[in-house]
């Protein structure tokens, strides 16, 4: 158990902000299956847009390394050029 105040309050807000990043990093990783899915080629180009957005932010957070982050978006762009 935490033995100040402080250490109380930041157990508190790091769950808060894991519930949260959970949430995003989950939401993207169901949009990237959603795009791996499509087969029309332009609807993945539309989708791919939103998709590199949610890529770029959870990067920015440091919800996910920024490598990674560049990977994924690599390998979506080939599989929508692939279509």
């Amino acid at each position: 158990m935490a033995n100040h105040k402080s250490a109380l309050k930041r157990i508190r807000s790091n769950e808060s902000k894991r519930l949260v990043n959970k949430y995003k990093h989950k939401t993207t990783r169901n949009a990237i299956k959603k795009l791996r899915d499509t087969t029309d080629k332009k609807q993945a180009q539309e989708l791919f847009v939103d998709v590199s957005s949610m890529i770029d932010k959870l990067a920015k957070k440091n919800i996910i390394h920024a490598n990674k982050a560049a990977n994924l978006k690599s390998g979506l762009a080939m599989h929508i050029a692939s279509l």
